[in-house]
């Protein structure tokens, strides 16, 4: 599913709303959950599952062309943790 397919259920789920605002209010969510996540915050949606951010450590690493080491930096990178409930349904 893309966001665009998102976009399309919520407009015929909200037959109110027009597309563009709908568009709107996908946008807005996914805005504020890519900000949580730059601030370090955790999102959980119950039901659903959680994002949080994790560090990875420094470490070395070579490069595969010529062999030669290679420092890599500390890097964040955004984690998602499945929950129950979506697991159980996907699982069957």
């Amino acid at each position: 599913m893309t966001k665009s397919d998102m976009v399309e259920k919520l407009a015929e789920a909200l037959k109110n709303l027009t597309k563009k605002e709908c568009e709107v209010i996908v946008d807005t969510v996914f805005l504020n959950m890519k900000d949580a996540l730059h601030r370090g915050e955790k999102i959980e949606i119950r039901g659903f599952g959680s994002f949080t951010v994790r560090t990875r450590r420094a470490k070395e690493g070579r490069n595969p062309k010529t062999g030669e080491k290679v420092a890599i930096p500390e890097k964040r990178i955004p984690f998602f943790k499945v929950g129950k409930e979506l697991r159980e349904m996907v699982n069957g």
